[in-house]
Parts: C-alpha cells; sequence; structure tokens
C-alpha cells in the first residue's frame, strides 16, 4: 500500500491472504485518506468511453453534469452518454441522452457548460477537441419516463439495475431511440 496515491482511480480486486485466487469485484476506487485508509467508490470498471482515445470515466461525467447544472439550472432524471462514431466526412461527437424534470432556459448554453466542465476533467477530451477530431457533445432529450421504459423493456426495472452512465458502443443509445423527445 505504500504506492497508493490520493485522488487516483484503482480498481478493486479482493483476493485471499496467500494470493492464490483474485476477483475483480468490477467497482473503481479513490483513496481519500491513507491514515486511516478510506476510500470512495468512483465507478464501475466497465462503464467508460475510449471510442477515441478519450478514457472519460463516470465521475467525471457526473462531475460535468452537476457543474453545469450550476450554471445553467435545471432538474435531471436520468443520463447516460455514448460514443458517436462518424464514417466518412463527419465529425465524431459524444451523445448524452438526458431526461429532464425540469429543462434548462437554453439548452444549447447548457451543453456548452457541460462540454466545458468535461474537457477540464479530461485531458484526453481536451485534446480530441483541440486538435478538431471531436465535435462539441450533442444533447438528445428523452420523453418523460423514458428511462424506466427502457429499463422495463429491458426486463431490468427495478432497484438492483441501474441505467449505465457511459458505455463505449451505442447498444443502450440505440435503445433509447423509442424514447426520444420530439424535436
Amino acid at each position: 500500500m505504500k504506492d497508493v496515491k490520493l485522488g487516483e482511480n484503482y480498481a478493486l480486486i479482493i483476493n485471499s491472504n496467500a494470493g492464490l485466487w483474485g476477483y475483480n469485484l468490477g467497482d473503481t476506487i479513490k483513496f481519500v485518506s491513507l491514515n486511516p485508509y478510506r476510500i470512495v467508490v468512483t465507478g464501475r470498471t466497465k462503464h467508460f468511453i475510449s471510442a477515441f482515445g478519450e478514457h472519460v470515466i463516470g465521475e467525471e461525467v457526473e462531475q460535468a453534469m452537476l457543474e453545469a447544472l450550476v450554471k445553467h439550472p435545471a432538474k435531471v432524471t436520468e443520463f447516460t452518454v455514448a460514443p458517436m462514431v462518424q464514417q466518412g466526412e463527419g465529425k465524431s461527437y459524444h451523445e448524452w441522452f438526458i431526461e429532464f424534470e425540469e429543462s434548462p432556459s437554453d439548452l444549447n448554453l447548457f451543453a456548452e457548460a457541460l462540454n466545458d466542465a468535461l474537457r477540464e476533467k479530461n485531458v484526453y477530451y481536451d485534446d480530441l477537441m483541440k486538435g478538431n477530431i471531436l465535435l462539441p457533445l450533442k444533447i438528445s432529450k428523452l420523453c418523460k419516463n423514458g428511462f424506466i421504459e427502457y429499463m422495463k423493456g429491458e426486463g431490468k426495472l427495478g432497484g438492483q439495475n441501474k441505467v449505465p452512465r457511459l458505455s463505449n458502443d451505442r447498444k443502450l443509445a440505440e435503445g433509447l431511440v423509442p424514447y426520444l423527445q420530439p424535436e
């Protein structure tokens, strides 16, 4: 434990005291104190986006959302993020599927604040934006109860099932398309 650093994310793996077996719990943790040792769970190892090398994690999108909500008040019921990989001439971007209880007064300014906050949190995402490889994020608004209906359709409605904050593919995003709010 001498090499542990405060504020750095680690995967949580439990093993026997003899080291004969190990089990990856799938959680990511961060040490907030070294004496005594204290940790906080920061996300899941399988919930990330790195379609373009950006290595975005759940903690970063959640903090970016909170910062954007401070600047542009709204009430978010649920959200998830997926990469949109464009073939050919189109530029790729991150698509945020958000169900609002109360929308921000200006969705474009909210999206800009969200994108700026994520750029501050993730240097790789920022580099892709600076390099003109990624477009700024886009928000797709979901209808009321869109996430609930999606989870119900997947047979995963209930307290033990949560909508992943991030996915590195479009499976969840494509499942949400029927619940998009008409423009």
